[in-house]
């Protein structure tokens, strides 16, 4: 499946049926008096977070939601049938903008959650309701209210726990595959991550999601490479886990770069939560993992963990360090192994 993150979707809700104007005619009733029914409600559109969708790609092939208009009403006191709602069934972390792709109308941020985004029309009343012992034969009814018609833009921002962030080929979808059961290609070329991946994660009885995204290089927020409009995946992350290749020949200045860049997307993301690790440690022996641990530690101000994406040296105590990172609601527990059946 393709993963699509925006989208731009056109919608527009069903307009009230006109009331009717009917008097009652039958034999041997005189004054029937009137009896025209109201117009129907016209349907709404609403959008709703589902559980089991991680990309837009539905609203790539369809960006049309027109809901059906109400019935007019009818003679004999009928009122018109209202039209049908229409429901946007979108993945858990969309956001809602308005037109100018700044507003925010709805943050999707649970499954179940519900938000009407255009609200159908009013039926109109029929000449029923206007009589009065004054008016006994009133010959007019209201018309249906005009629906509602707007531009919109979806915007994913995946759900997860904790953010990989690095330089292309960093290591960053190697340990994802090393630590969950998700796939995601692993190449010697930059840029082999081309859109995010999601992984879940078990360590201690307890399980968190972990978000790879492509790569970063210097530039990214003018739009250089692929460019950081895949941070907004870990906006939400508890914590960050930053790699850097330890087979770099400028380690601290591919840890800036990095940095440079959170700090010039904004948001906050640079004061987020961060673990930095020096990745790809197999690659050296002992002298050169102290040296290039210690121009981290430099670099980073900071302790830095070791570890090996592609060996597995070093992973638990990664993960355990991000276990300790995340809060307590967010962590869930794991589910127990089945026990096999017995044989004989």
């Amino acid at each position: 499946m393709k993963f699509l993150d925006l989208a731009r979707v056109h919608i527009r809700s069903g307009a009230g049926g006109n009331g009717c104007v009917s008097f009652r005619r039958e034999k041997f009733i005189e004054f029937g008096g009137p009896d025209g029914g109201d117009g129907g409600k016209g349907g709404s559109v609403r959008a709703e977070a589902v559980e089991g969708l991680n990309t837009l790609i539905d609203f790539r092939y369809q960006q049309h939601f027109f809901a059906r208009d109400g019935q007019g009403g009818m003679g004999r006191q009928r009122t018109g049938k209202d039209g049908e709602d229409i429901v946007l069934r979108v993945p858990v972390g969309t956001e809602i903008l308005d037109e100018d792709q700044e507003t925010l109308i709805a943050d999707m941020t649970h499954a179940g959650q519900s938000v009407e985004l255009a609200r159908g029309g009013n039926g109109g009343w029929g000449n029923l309701h206007f009589k009065t012992s004054t008016n006994q034969a009133p010959r007019r009814a209201n018309p249906g209210q005009d629906g509602v018609e707007r531009t919109l833009w979806l915007r994913l921002k995946l759900i997860a726990d904790v953010g990989l962030l690095g330089l292309p080929n960093a290591g960053k979808s190697t340990f994802l595959a090393a630590t969950s059961n998700a796939r995601p290609k692993i190449a010697d070329y930059p840029f082999t991550t081309l859109h995010p991946n999601l992984g879940v994660v078990g360590i201690d009885g307890v399980e968190f999601v972990v978000a790879d995204i492509p790569g970063l290089i210097e530039g990214a927020h003018e739009g250089r490479g692929i460019g950081d409009r895949f941070l907004g995946h870990v906006e939400r992350c508890a914590v960050l886990l930053h790699l850097v290749d330890a087979t770099s020949e400028t380690i601290a200045q591919d840890y800036r770069t990095i940095l440079g860049e959170l700090e010039a997307y904004g948001g906050r993301l640079a004061d987020r939560a961060r673990i930095t690790v020096l990745n790809k440690i197999d690659a050296l022996d002992d002298e050169q993992r102290a040296a290039a641990r210690a121009e981290l530690e430099a670099a980073a101000r900071g302790q830095v963990l070791a570890m090996s994406g592609a060996s597995g040296e070093g992973l638990t105590e990664v993960l355990r360090a991000l276990r300790h990172r995340i809060d307590a609601d967010r962590l869930r527990k794991r589910p127990a192994a089945k026990a096999e059946p017995w044989r004989p």
